[in-house]
């Protein structure tokens, strides 16, 4: 194999499919990248059995051929290179030269026969999702997914697909994401599919705010096609639990709030918390919110917020971070807060979006 490439189109590659690589590969050959010539083009791949990525990017191609090269070493090695041009080459015994003008590098990679082969999608339906769309509605609900591997069912997001209907709903067992959209196009099946949070992490670095992609399911595999970038990853078996049950009616106190300034002195009350004292402190009145926080040995702070609430005045707390994320990823300028008690859950719902999370207990 031998081609030419442009360093800055060869690393644009390497970005897109370097994080799938774990770096507690089991395997030597999971810590490599695999490279294929095709036409034109060069394929770059990586996986680590559980997702793969593969994307496509344009060389000067003068043999043909397939290798795989050491990922961590192989990406320095070009990231660190001064010129724009790389000429990268294969000889006997898996030995790869990459070389510029000025600079040589030998590496030994290792057989392309051993890579694992990615699963393939022949003869299978594909659903088009808009890009902008897609974004949005992971940005919105995959930070209340679980990190507890003990419950791995809710360490991804459930996709529930029916009709000209997609719903995402993510919940860690103390808040609960759930969005909902209109697709494009009518789909004739009932999907119930959980995507795995590592998907949605590599999903959310290649979706772009236009075009499409083409989701193709399996029994127990996603593929994400993006054209040039392939995203394939299994699916988390189980029975997703029923969410719906938790989702409480609406509420009569409402506080009406700018969500800008709720964020911002959630932030600012957040630096005083500690692991052992975490909540924030909220105040309702009728036309004022007091944000508080007070940790012994640290400090205190108070803020008021100007807010229009339709019903009763109460006390409550809520773990900072869990009001943080999310409303650093709404978009409007004014929200609604449900609150119902102090040890009922805060709600907030917006056009097809429903977060609830639960209180914490104050002091």
């Amino acid at each position: 194999m031998k081609f030419k490439v442009n360093k800055d189109v060869l690393l644009k590659g390497i970005e897109i499919i370097q994080n799938v690589i774990s770096t507690k590969a089991t395997l030597p050959i999971l810590s490599n990248f695999l490279i294929e010539t095709q036409k034109d083009n060069l394929r770059l791949t990586a996986t680590d059995l559980n997702i793969g990525t593969s994307c496509v990017i344009p060389v000067d191609i003068q043999e043909q051929g397939a290798i795989t090269i050491p990922a961590r070493r192989f990406s320095g090695i070009i990231r660190e290179l001064s010129e724009d041009e790389v000429e990268l080459t294969t000889k006997k015994n898996n030995i790869v030269i990459i070389e510029t003008k000025s600079c040589q590098f030998k590496i030994i990679g290792l057989p392309s026969e051993e890579f694992p082969k990615l699963p393939e999608f022949k003869d299978k339906e594909a659903i088009k999702l808009e890009q902008v769309s897609l974004k949005q509605m992971l940005n919105q609900t995959s930070f209340a997914v679980s990190w507890d591997e003990t419950r791995y069912i809710l360490n991804g997001i459930l996709f529930k697909i029916n009709q000209n209907n997609a719903t995402f709903v993510a919940t860690d067992g103390k808040r609960l994401a759930i969005i909902n959209k209109k697709l494009n196009q009518v789909i004739n099946k009932d999907i119930h599919i959980i995507v795995p949070i590592k998907t949605i992490q590599e999903l959310l670095r290649n979706l772009r705010d236009e075009g499409d992609l083409s989701l193709v399911i399996s029994s127990n595999q996603a593929l994400f096609d993006f054209g040039d970038v392939v995203i394939i990853s299994r699916l988390i078996e189980g029975e997703f639990p029923d969410y719906q049950q938790v989702i409480p009616p609406t509420s009569e106190t409402k506080i009406k709030i700018n969500r800008e300034q709720f964020l911002l002195a959630i932030r600012r009350a957040s630096l005083l918390a500690t692991p052992d004292y975490q909540a924030v402190k909220l105040e309702v009145f009728k036309e004022k919110l007091v944000i508080s926080k007070s940790t012994p040995d640290v400090g205190e702070s108070r803020e008021e917020i100007a807010i229009e609430n339709t019903g009763k005045e109460l006390v409550i707390g809520f773990n900072p971070n869990y009001l943080i994320d999310v409303l650093k990823n709404l978009v409007k300028e004014t929200i609604e807060f449900e609150l119902s008690g102090s040890e009922k859950p805060g709600v907030i719902r917006d056009d097809g979006y429903i977060y609830l999370v639960l209180p914490m207990r104050l002091g």
